[in-house]
């Protein structure tokens, strides 16, 4: 059964991949086409909404960056306290390797990343972008490769992929967070508690949880901590099993994340995908693509993921802390490797938080992630497809 529902997960990533590059592909020619101005006018539509004195206006943009990627990160915690409570990172022998090879692929683009930017302190704020991994695209190319790749390695970048995500989740809470609002802060709190007794007390009312998790992703969102954070914390206190009325046990969590995979997979992301990733390839010169921050970042995604997921992995190995994925080779470890290097979304999201978009790099940031993603995509690809890579 849970074979199965891992097989149902990479399956749906897969195509998500598809619909991601897809999407990329539309807002890369909306902005350097004719209709660019169309397109600029969608992403700074006006949304505002009231309830008396509470007020939250923003352009588009921020209500998909700040919205619904909250929603996003709220299914990342999901599977995040499922695979902690059930899955593959349940134990320490499951957990050990993907963990040190996560660890890996945070450390070694970081310090690409300041190889490039050291001495400059605006240029520094980007240090994380590097670090992330899209677990759609990973996962979706990997399936291109059919029963060539064993399902531990799958299931090795899986858990991977995911414990990467909490990574990025802990930087952007101690790296990413602005002048905190003291009241909001205090709600916040108050919700948060709500929640841990709704938690404690067997509450098997979805409602009560989603009215409250508005309530904290609103008050987080005027704290000047990220709103995403809120998404993950209500993900946190979502309980696995509850009793309903009738006095039958069935996973609330299970049943959360069954019902917003599709919705995330199918239109959260892409959405994201399609407002950030319409480079205006048109003010970019091949002078600012060679730049220090994209250059940090292009390499830090397509040759420090690739060394420190892989080279953690080998020490981890060589030192028996962990064993090789069931099934796989070298080369095969170091091809998945080097797909890690595909950060996309999560690189484009810490991207705007890092240089809130401003046009001090003239886009060639955002385009340094597309290229280092697909750079690490197609070599990736191909290494595991070669000869050399099978038994």
């Amino acid at each position: 059964m849970y074979r199965e529902t891992l097989l149902s997960f990479i399956r749906k990533e897969s195509s998500a991949g598809i619909i991601l590059i897809f999407t990329t592909i539309a807002a890369l020619l909306l902005q350097n086409g004719p209709l660019s101005g169309y397109y600029t006018g969608f992403l700074h539509t006006h949304v505002e909404i009231r309830f008396g004195d509470l007020q939250i206006a923003k352009p588009l943009l921020l209500w998909v960056n700040d919205g619904l990627m909250a929603i996003f990160f709220f299914m990342i915690g999901l599977e995040v306290k499922r695979e902690v409570m059930e899955g593959h990172l349940s134990s320490i022998r499951q957990v050990t390797l993907p963990a040190i090879a996560a660890v890996g692929g945070m450390i070694a683009p970081a310090l690409v990343f300041l190889l490039f930017n050291s001495g400059n302190e605006f240029a520094m704020n980007g240090w994380a972008i590097p670090t992330a991994t899209d677990i759609a695209f990973a996962l979706g190319i990997l399936s291109l490769l059919g029963p060539r790749i064993p399902v531990s390695l799958k299931i090795f970048l899986m858990a991977l992929a995911i414990i990467d995500d909490l990574g990025a989740i802990i930087i952007i809470a101690l790296f990413y967070t602005t002048d905190l609002s003291t009241i909001s802060i205090i709600i916040a709190s108050i919700a948060l508690a709500t929640l841990f007794a709704f938690n404690r007390l067997n509450v098997a009312k979805q409602s009560l949880y989603i009215v409250v998790g508005i309530v904290l992703w609103v008050s987080v969102l005027k704290s000047g901590v990220h709103a995403t954070l809120a998404g993950v914390a209500l993900a946190f206190m979502i309980p696995l099993e509850s009793k309903n009325e009738n006095g039958q046990t069935f996973s609330m969590l299970k049943k959360m994340e069954h019902g917003l995979h599709y919705w995330v997979a199918f239109f959260i992301l892409p959405l994201f995908a399609f407002v950030n990733a319409g480079v205006d390839l048109r003010g970019i010169s091949p002078e600012q693509i060679a730049g220090p921050v994209p250059l940090g970042i292009m390499l830090g995604l397509f040759i420090g993921k690739q060394l420190g997921v892989f080279g953690f992995s080998w020490i981890a190995i060589k030192l028996g802390l962990a064993s090789r994925p069931t099934g796989a080779t070298w080369k095969q470890l170091y091809g998945v490797a080097i797909l890690t290097g595909i950060g996309f979304t999560m690189s484009l999201f810490v991207d705007t938080l890092a240089y809130n978009d401003t046009d001090l790099y003239r886009y060639a940031d955002k385009l340094a992630i597309l290229l280092g993603s697909f750079l690490s995509g197609v070599v990736g690809y191909l290494l595991l497809r070669s000869k050399f890579s099978r038994r």
